[in-house]
């Protein structure tokens, strides 16, 4: 160590070298977050600390701190992906502790949900889609982005505004409508999930052999912002209605959790599809529960016009 010691005093008398050295001991001082931290730790820094951590603060400021620099997890600065670092005090030294950043936990809660149910998933057209890219060419199409972006904007923790049912034909733009709220609520750090409900459905009654149904149904109850896709698109029996879409909104009205819908129907023929099982059983008061749970939920919004797949 003594060995070290006497290197560095050496090197630092080159002229060359002390003048950088110098630059960088400045660059690293006028940074207003170091400066903030060594105004909150002034009664540890002792004389000589900052020299011995000169490479570490200077690590410091070249990497970017809560995402601001990295606007994407795949496009971080930072030396660890997806970890931002915070000074600390480490005996006569100032050290670097990395922390998860708001990028990273996002992509890893994500992940956790994917894990656990395969269906949920935002398609790839609709990755980027952003409620200001909405054609309003129909006049369903400007209620649906007004009242989009009023949920995205009074949404928080403490306010869950209503969901909203979207229905209408095949190509509407439904599906890309709950993409660009889901990404637009993403940018305010809110979970949102989008399950297409046919796979979805399909996925549970596979799931009875590895004991993962309830797993999966909590994920879906839970989340704080729910999308179910293409309601009514399956062959609906009377568990699936009952208990796996009945047990799913129920907990979710009494919490008051947002959900919001699509689907190919409208509220009557939503309830007539509910209300005749795969064994054509005709269920009228148990389609009745589910739709007042929806009604309750989710404000209606009937978007028409062209086939826009085409």
């Amino acid at each position: 160590m003594e060995y070290m010691s006497k290197s560095f005093r050496d090197l630092i008398k080159r002229p060359e070298f002390k003048e950088r050295y110098d630059h960088q001991k400045k660059q690293v001082k006028n940074d207003p977050e170091v400066q903030a931290f060594l105004k909150e730790h002034a009664f540890e820094i002792e004389e000589g600390m900052i020299d011995r951590s000169l490479v570490k603060l200077y690590e410091f400021t070249t990497q970017s701190k809560n995402c601001k620099d990295c606007p994407t997890l795949a496009e971080c600065k930072n030396l660890l992906e997806g970890y931002h670092p915070r000074l600390v005090i480490q005996g006569k030294s100032i050290d670097l502790q990395y922390d998860k950043c708001p990028n990273k936990e996002a992509h890893d809660e994500r992940k956790k949900h994917e894990s656990l149910i395969k269906s949920m998933y935002i398609p790839k057209d609709i990755l980027k889609a952003q409620i200001d890219n909405i054609s309003l060419d129909e006049p369903g199409r400007l209620k649906a982005v007004s009242l989009a972006q009023d949920f995205v904007e009074l949404y928080s923790k403490t306010n869950h505004p209503k969901g909203i049912y979207f229905h209408g034909s095949f190509g509407v733009g439904k599906t890309y409508i709950l993409g660009a709220i889901a990404n637009e609520l993403a940018a305010k750090k809110v979970s949102s999930m989008l399950v297409y409900v046919p796979e979805f459905m399909r996925e549970l009654k596979g799931s009875f052999h590895d004991h993962s149904i309830d797993q999966k149904l909590e994920a879906v109850k839970k989340i704080p912002v729910l999308m179910l896709d293409d309601l009514g698109a399956e062959a609906m029996s009377s568990w699936m209605r009952d208990d796996i879409l009945g047990t799913i909104l129920q907990y979710r009205m009494l919490e008051n959790l947002p959900t919001f819908f699509t689907s190919n129907f409208g509220f009557d023929e939503l309830k007539h599809h509910l209300a005749f099982t795969q064994r054509g059983e005709e269920e009228q008061v148990k389609a009745s529960r589910i739709m007042e749970r929806i009604k309750h939920m989710a404000i209606p919004v009937e978007l028409t016009g062209r086939n826009r797949r085409d």
